[in-house]
């Protein structure tokens, strides 16, 4: 039995920033923004968005009345959470209107929670073929105004509904996978800006991949020769082509070099619009590359590189499956991006400091600003209240 992706689709809050101004407003070079680190514009969420309401956003865009009725698993994988003890998936999957015969987690390490999540997937599928599970990969990456991470920030989310004879992406079984109790990234609980050692975990970064691939390999016998692109999670889109190249140079043909790189580079075109969204980046960048890569064939096999700083590494692949183009939402999300609006810099230094009250006061959101279908409207009684327009 074949099982994967059915759906994906994704939604970024409808604010954005332009690399070059920020690089500009900061004293940098823009080309050390645009060139250097491969990012154009970054995603702006206002107050109305957070991690609840961009997975909702997401899988709006994707749903229809059969998949509600038969999703009965929502994993929603996030290391930027609203809540210390009620996940998130509970939180949409109300405001979805999914049926009530379900199970709704979160799960949790740093950007490979949705990996996770797809991995539990498959296995519940085993058992149970007929049902569907929603895989919600949502983040608002935060670093602070004038950090040295600032320029590797973004906000959005991507939505995926598994379920076997996909009719995306078919999962294939062997896997490779390692972890480290490394310190590279992280974010305590008193913080709503993360912490990194930039160098360090570009370092790890390369390292896991170069581990878990010649894992991989000696696993499956098989070599890049074998793939027709690779997908990696990008916080920043250099990240991935950093990791990569070295390998590359070492291990393959100068033909499967050039087919690797030039679909990496289908792969990445909405990440460089977006910016860092954590645990939804790899499924960004899968996304990017089958509504960009013209002319993939049926049985092409996509290599996924998923990384979580802390950290845990994992190299996986899949399947294309015949008239896959037919499930995409293309004109959909060309449009969401192309209708965003630019905001200035001390727009959106304005924004990065708006807060939510924490001592228990009410408060109600100008909802009618934002765009979305579903928005945060406020705080009462120490509780988010969230409106669906569309209902």
């Amino acid at each position: 039995m074949k099982i994967g992706i059915d759906k994906i689709g994704f939604y970024a809050p409808d604010l954005y920033v332009d690399m070059r101004e920020l690089a500009s407003a900061r004293g940098i070079e823009p080309d050390k923004f645009t060139i250097g680190i491969g990012q154009e514009k970054m995603a702006i969420a206002p107050i109305t968005q957070d991690t609840v309401t961009l997975a909702a956003n997401a899988a709006l865009n994707i749903l229809d009345d059969s998949d509600k009725k038969k999703i009965d698993l929502v994993i929603f994988g996030t290391e930027s959470g609203i809540d210390q003890s009620k996940s998130a998936a509970v939180y949409v999957h109300e405001l979805l209107g999914l049926d009530s015969a379900a199970r709704a987690f979160e799960i949790k390490q740093a950007c490979y929670g949705a990996t996770a999540g797809i991995q539990m997937a498959k296995g519940h599928i085993a058992l149970n073929p007929d049902s569907k599970v929603l895989v919600l990969a949502s983040d608002i990456a935060r670093y602070g105004l004038n950090s040295p991470g600032e320029s590797t920030q973004g906000a959005g989310a991507v939505a995926i509904v598994m379920s076997a004879n996909p009719r995306i992406l078919a999962l294939e079984d062997k896997s490779a996978y390692f972890t480290s109790d490394i310190m590279d990234f992280w974010r305590p609980a008193y913080s709503d800006t993360a912490f990194v050692d930039g160098k360090f975990s570009n370092e790890q970064y390369s390292l896991f991949f170069e581990t878990v691939w010649k894992q991989y390999r000696s696993k499956s016998g098989l070599g890049f020769e074998d793939f027709e692109a690779l997908c990696f999670h990008v916080p920043y889109t250099k990240m991935g082509l950093k990791a990569l190249k070295p390998v590359l140079e070492v291990e393959a043909k100068e033909m499967d070099q050039q087919r690797l790189l030039e679909n990496y580079q289908k792969s990445i075109q909405y990440n460089k619009v977006v910016g860092n969204i954590y645990t939804g980046s790899l499924y960004l960048s899968l996304l990017s590359l089958l509504e960009h890569k013209e002319g993939l064939k049926e049985g092409s096999r996509i290599g996924l590189f998923s990384y979580g700083s802390g950290a845990v590494g994992e190299f996986f692949t899949g399947i294309v499956q015949p008239e896959y183009q037919n499930q995409l939402k293309i004109a959909q999300h060309v449009d969401q991006l192309s209708v965003r609006k630019k905001i200035s810099i001390e727009e959106y230094e304005t924004l990065f400091v708006e807060e939510l009250p924490i001592d228990g006061s009410t408060v109600k959101l100008a909802i009618e600003n934002d765009s979305a279908p579903i928005c945060l409207s406020g705080i009462s009684d120490n509780k988010r209240q969230y409106i669906n327009k569309q209902r």
